[in-house]
C-alpha cells in the first residue's frame, strides 16, 4: 500500500494520491510491513511517531518525492516580537504549544555532562541557525563574544527565556543585532524528536531523502536513555539514507540505548557508584534483557549531511551494534561550545561491535569519531577526516586544552579495531587510549595520543583500573572483563606526515601538562611505541614453564606487542625504534591539506611526487595477529578474511604496493568526494 502526505491538500484527505494525508502521522498510525509514505515538499511542523515497524525483506518506507524538499521540524515559529531597547526584542508564548514538554523548563543534564552553565533544551533560531543562550536579561542587552565558540561574529546573537506562572508563559529575550525578528524567520524548539517511536521493536523503517531539524533533544551518554532527533529507539534493521539533518539540541541521529529506570544516569542521580562500574551495569543488564543480534542493531546510516548539532551527528550505546555508517558527510558538531563533557563529536558510538565505518567526510568537529568501549570487530575506512580541532588562532578560556580533539579517538576497548585506507589530517590525529587495533594503509599527517595512558578512571592516590567487556567474537554476549596492558597495536603500509605545528596549537599543548587522560602529544609517528616489545621479545617472557608454581613474573602483566611493517615517516615524523622496516625521508618538505574546488574536495600534497620505495607489501586477515583479549582476528562482520587490495577509492591493488591509502600515485590528484 502506498500513502500520501502533502500538507497543503484538504484536512479529509484519506492517504490516498487524489486525496493525501495533511500530516506524516497520519500515515504513521497505520502503514505496516511492505507499506510506502511518499511527502510532498514543505515543511511538516510535527513530531512523527511510527505506529508500527515493518520485517525485514519488507521495510515500511518513508520518503521525500523530491529530494529534501520535505522538511520535518522539531520548531514553530515566532511572530510578532516586541522591540525592548536597540536589537533587543522580546515575545511570549503561551505554554500550551507545548503540551507536556516545554523545552525551556527542561536542562540539558545527564552522566558525564558539564554543567558549565544553565542550558535547557530548547533554543531560538535565527534563519534556521541557533542563537547562543545567555543566564539574564543584562547579558541579552550586553552581549559578549562567546569565546569558545568556533563562530565569535555569531555568538553575539543571544537570548534569554524566562517563566510567566501567572499567565502560564515563556518569555523570551534576545538580541538580534542588525536584524529585525519581525522581518527574519525566527523559530523556537518546541519538539522533542522529529521521527522517533515512542515505543522499543519498531523496527525496519526506512527514512529517506528528508530535512530534518531543530528538536530538543536531551544529553545522551551511555548509561542513560539515548534520543536522538531520528532514531530507530532500540531496535533493528533502520535505514536512515539521503537526508539533511541538521540543529539538534544534542544529537541527530540516536542509534543508542533504551531506558532502564533502574540505572538511567545513575551516577549523576545516586553518586556513590562510579559512572564506569554502572555502565557495565548497563551492558550486562542489557545482555540479560534481550540485547543479541537478532534483535538490536544492524542499521545503516547512508549519504546523509549532518551538521551544527550540540552533543554529536550520530550517538549509540549496544543499539547500534552491527551497523554501516556510509557516505555521509558529518561537519561543525558541537562548534557553539556550549555543551561540555565526555560525549562529544561527529560520531560518538560506544560499542560499535561489528560496525563499518567507510567513505564519510568528517570534519570541523570538536572530535571527530570517538569510539568509546567494546570497538571489537569495528572497521574504519576509506574516510576523510580534517580540521577536527580548534580552528581559528584566537584567545580562548583557560581550558583551552579541553578543545584539543582528533579526527579519531578509541577508548578502553580491547578490539579488533581496524582502520585502513583513511586519510587524517587534523593537527592531532589518533587518540589510542586502548589496545588491539591495527592500522593498514593510512595517511596520518598529525599525532599519536594518550598512547599508554588514558585507560584508568582518575582516581587521586588509588589505583583505579577500567575493565570492560569483550564480547564472543561477531555476537553481542559477553566473553569477559579486563583492564588494558596497552599495545597489541599493528602498524602496517602506513604514511606519517610532520606537518608543520601552528603555533598557538603547539603552545597550548606544550604549556598543558600532560595528565592521566592526554599526554598531549603533538609529534606524528610511532616513537611512543619504542619501550613495547616485538612479538618475539614478548614470546621469550613465556619461555618454560608458566603453570602454577612457576617463578613469580610480570610477563601477565607487562605492554603487549607492537608489529610494523612497510611504513614511511616525513618532515620528522619519528618512528618507533622497533620500526625495523620503517623508511625515514629527511631530505624532502612534504606539504598535505584538503581544499574545496568547484564542489569537490581536492588533496593539495607533494608527497607523491617524494614517495621513496618501501617494503610495504599486500596484507590479509592472517598477516596481522588476532587482538589479544578476544581472540579475534581482523576480519570482515561474517568471519571471512580480508584481503586489503582495495584503496581509498575502490580500485583493486596489483602485485605492486605503495603505502598509504591510495592504489597508484595518479589517484592523489583525483577529487575525494
Amino acid at each position: 500500500m502506498t500513502y500520501y502526505v502533502n500538507l497543503n491538500a484538504s484536512s479529509n484527505g484519506d492517504g490516498s494520491k487524489e486525496k493525501p494525508f495533511t500530516k506524516i502521522q497520519q500515515a504513521a498510525e497505520i502503514a505496516v510491513a511492505g507499506d510506502e509514505v511518499i511527502v510532498a515538499p514543505g515543511v511538516y511542523r510535527e513530531y512523527v511517531n511510527p505506529k508500527n515497524g515493518g520485517t525485514e525483506g519488507k521495510q515500511i518506507i518513508y520518503k521525500s518525492e523530491k529530494p529534501l524538499a520535505a522538511h520535518i521540524t522539531g520548531a514553530e515559529e515566532i511572530k510578532n516580537w516586541t522591540k525592548v531597547e536597540g536589537s533587543v526584542y522580546t515575545a511570549r508564548v503561551s505554554n500550551k504549544i507545548f503540551g507536556d514538554f516545554n523545552p525551556y523548563k527542561e536542562l540539558v543534564s545527564g552522566d558525564w555532562f558539564i554543567a558549565y552553565m544553565i542550558a535547557h533544551l530548547g533554543d531560538v533560531f535565527l534563519n534556521g541557525k541557533s542563537m547562543y543562550e545567555v543566564q539574564s536579561i543584562d547579558e541579552v542587552k550586553a552581549p559578549k563574544v562567546a569565546l569558545n565558540s568556533w563562530d565569535h561574529e555569531f555568538s553575539t546573537y543571544v537570548w534569554h527565556a524566562e517563566q510567566d506562572e501567572k499567565t502560564d508563559e515563556t518569555v523570551f529575550y534576545a538580541n538580534f543585532q542588525d536584524k529585525d525578528p519581525n522581518k527574519e524567520n525566527i523559530e523556537i524548539s518546541v519538539r522533542r524528536h522529529c521521527f522517533y517511536p515512542s515505543e522499543e521493536g519498531k523496527g525496519f523503517i526506512t527514512l529517506s531523502g528528508f530535512t530534518v531539524s531543530q528538536a530538543a533533544t536531551q544529553w545522551a551518554p551511555p548509561t542513560a536513555y539515548q534520543e536522538g532527533m531520528i532514531g530507530p529507539h532500540w531496535s533493528k534493521g533502520w535505514i536512515i539514507e539521503d537526508c539533511h539533518i541538521y540543529e539538534a539540541k544534542t544529537n541527530g541521529i540516536s542509534l543508542g540505548k533504551y531506558k532502564q529506570p533502574n540505572n538511567d544516569n545513575k551516577w549523576l542521580k545516586w553518586k556513590y557508584k562510579d559512572g564506569t562500574q554502572t555502565e557495565r551495569d548497563c551492558i550486562c543488564q542489557a545482555q540479560m534483557e534481550g540485547w543479541t543480534k537478532e534483535n538490536i542493531g544492524s542499521h545503516i546510516v547512508r549519504r546523509c549531511e549532518i551538521h551544527d548539532c550540540g552533543q554529536t551527528g550520530i550517538v549509540g550505546h549496544l543499539g547500534g551494534v552491527f551497523s554501516i555508517i556510509e557516505d555521509n558527510h558529518i561537519h561543525h558538531i558541537n562548534n557553539k561550545q556550549n555543551l561540555a563533557g565526555a560525549e562529544i563529536g561527529g560520531i560518538k558510538m560506544h560499542a560499535a561491535i561489528d560496525c563499518i565505518y567507510r567513505r564519510n567526510h568528517i570534519h570541523h568537529c570538536t572530535r571527530g569519531l570517538w569510539l568509546d568501549w567494546q570497538a571489537q570487530g569495528t572497521r574504519v575506512t576509506q574516510n576523510l577526516f580534517h580540521d577536527n580541532t580548534l580552528p581559528k588562532e584566537y584567545n580562548l578560556a583557560k581550558d583551552a586544552a579541553s578543545g584539543m580533539a582528533e579526527d579519531v579517538f578509541i577508548e578502553v576497548s580491547h578490539g579488533p579495531t581496524l582502520l585502513d585506507n583513511n586519510i587524517f589530517l587534523s593537527d592531532r590525529a589518533l587518540k589510542l587510549c586502548t589496545q588491539g587495533v591495527a592500522l593498514v594503509h593510512n595517511i596520518i599527517a598529525g599525532s599519536l595520543v594518550a598512547v599508554g595512558t588514558g585507560t584508568d578512571n582518575g582516581s587521586l592516590t588509588l589505583t583505579s583500573p577500567r575493565y570492560t567487556p569483550y564480547h564472543v567474537p561477531h555476537r553481542t554476549e559477553v566473553a569477559g572483563f579486563m583492564t588494558f596492558l596497552h599495545g597489541d597495536d599493528k602498524f602496517y603500509n602506513n604514511i606519517f606526515i610532520q606537518k608543520d605545528m601552528r603555533p598557538y596549537l603547539k603552545e597550548v599543548m606544550e604549556n598543558t601538562k600532560p595528565n592521566c587522560w592526554d599526554d598531549n602529544n603533538i609529534l606524528a609517528g610511532t616513537f611512543q611505541f619504542s619501550e613495547y616489545p616485538t612479538f618475539e621479545e614478548w614470546d621469550k617472557l613465556f619461555d618454560g614453564y608458566c603453570g602454577m608454581g612457576s617463578p613469580a613474573s610480570d610477563r601477565y602483566y607487562s605492554k603487549l606487542p607492537v608489529w610494523y611493517g612497510g611504513n614511511v615517516y616525513f618532515n620528522g615524523a619519528k618512528p618507533s625504534a622497533k620500526d625495523k622496516d620503517a623508511v625515514v625521508d629527511t631530505k624532502n618538505k612534504v606539504e598535505i591539506t584538503v581544499a574545496e574546488e568547484n564542489g569537490k574536495m581536492v588533496l593539495k600534497t607533494n608527497l607523491y611526487d617524494v614517495l621513496p620505495a618501501s617494503k610495504a607489501k599486500l596484507m590479509h586477515t592472517d598477516d596481522i595477529y588476532m587482538a589479544f583479549e578476544p581472540e579475534e582476528k581482523y576480519e570482515n562482520p561474517d568471519g571471512t578474511p580480508i584481503t586489503f587490495d582495495t584503496g581509498f577509492f575502490g580500485t583493486k591493488r596489483t602485485s605492486t604496493v605503495i603505502p598509504g591509502p591510495f592504489v597508484t600515485k595518479d589517484e592523489a590528484e583525483k577529487p575525494l568526494f
